[in-house]
């Protein structure tokens, strides 16, 4: 609370505008040389706060990470701008107008819905990740629709409100928590919460079962720039049960209709890798369909096919050969080839891609793509490059 207090004093907001850019290998000698004009502590919690600006980018873009104010697990933890935008359209379309934002950390959801017009009362019970949400706020130009409030948010009364965000802490002690009933607050507190409200969003981790999902919720997976990066439970959005994989930029979304799996056929010319959400959200069926194409294994998220159907909701690959996983064969068809660029791709194997890679030393002016897999049921190797 303390160096936010610093930073955010006029003598602070200069100090993080002069130590902006430094790199890491610089911090010695900038904190040496600042510290003879301004209090050590100060300096240090500047240079700090450049650090996690610096990683913020990722995920808020130079402009806002620049303005903004962090902490190490706001960093980590924070939305990506990206998602937290879509989400935040989403809610307006659906006629939201006021959201409750409980577990809001250090604001980028609430920052995100008030650009959509949306009024937010973000609360947090950590009172310095409450003053750093309100410090976003204002540094963004935000206050007025952006009230924060420390508490519990178990004990916040969000029936004035047109819907309620939730995005419960998923990290414990010991790290990651996979259980969304070790969430904090648990998750049947969150759907709770939800059912009370006109309209609500759940933010919960892409990994969460399937069968835990409310039969009241439409469950939504969402992937950025090909990685997945959360999934949402919505309610009140007249679409109950409903599975979509929703594809960013775009945005792209595949909505669900209840296929049975795909059957599993022979390798075909054309090999179609599903987005991460799509294969989170059990849409492989919806894709093989569009593409024309069956299984490589009944166990297996790639899709083969012998007619090239561009879908944004997988990768195409043009596959030339087709054999039984064998180093030497490989390092010998690689050097034939010339490949001096291999991308390794693996799904259902236990070879690991810088290991394999290691042992056959690509060489030369041409690029490859090789899929570690199995085909119906056997160790393969697929090579091939992208299509189109």
């Amino acid at each position: 609370m303390n160096d936010l207090a610093l930073l955010l004093t006029p003598e602070g907001r200069a100090l993080l505008d002069e130590v902006r850019d430094t790199e890491p290998a610089q911090e010695l000698a900038v904190a040496t040389r600042l510290r003879r004009e301004h209090p050590a502590e100060l300096v240090s919690a500047a240079l700090g706060q450049a650090r996690l600006r610096q990683r913020a980018v990722a995920k808020f873009g130079a402009e806002d990470a620049g303005r903004m104010f962090f902490t190490p697990n706001g960093v980590e933890q924070s939305t990506r701008a990206s998602v937290a935008a879509y989400r935040a359209r989403r809610l307006r379309e659906l006629g939201v107008a006021s959201v409750a934002d409980l577990c809001c950390g250090i604001g980028g959801d609430a920052v995100a819905m008030a650009r959509a017009g949306i009024r937010v009362l973000a609360v947090d019970r950590d009172p310095l990740t409450a003053a750093v949400a309100r410090a976003n706020a204002e540094a963004l130009g935000l206050a007025a629709l952006i009230e924060v409030r420390e508490a519990d948010v178990t004990e916040v009364d969000t029936a004035g409100y047109d819907a309620v965000f939730v995005d419960p802490a998923r990290r414990g002690g010991r790290g990651r928590v996979f259980d969304p009933e070790a969430y904090s607050p648990p998750l049947s507190w969150a759907v709770e919460t939800a059912l009370k409200a006109p309209r609500a969003a759940l933010k919960v981790a892409p990994g969460i079962p399937h069968e835990v999902v409310p039969d009241r919720a439409e469950a939504e997976w969402i992937s950025d720039g090909g990685d997945v990066k959360e999934a949402v439970l919505w309610f009140g959005t007249g679409a109950p049960g409903t599975v979509r994989a929703t594809l960013l930029p775009g945005p792209r979304t595949l909505v669900g209709r209840g296929l049975p799996d795909p059957g599993v056929r022979p390798v075909g010319r054309y090999l179609y890798e599903p987005d991460g959400a799509v294969i989170r959200a059990h849409l492989v069926a919806e894709v093989a369909e569009e593409v024309g194409g069956g299984l490589l294994d009944p166990t297996i998220a790639y899709i083969t096919a012998d007619a090239p159907r561009p879908t944004p909701y997988a990768s195409a690959y043009e596959i030339t050969d087709h054999l039984p996983f064998n180093v030497k064969k490989l390092k010998a068809l690689l050097r034939e080839r010339e490949v001096g660029t291999l991308t390794v791709k693996k799904r259902g194997s236990a070879v690991e891609p810088e290991e394999l890679r290691r042992k056959v030393r690509p060489q030369g002016p041409n690029a490859a793509t090789v899929f570690l897999t199995r085909v119906a049921g056997a160790p393969a190797m697929l090579i091939g490059h992208p299509s189109g």
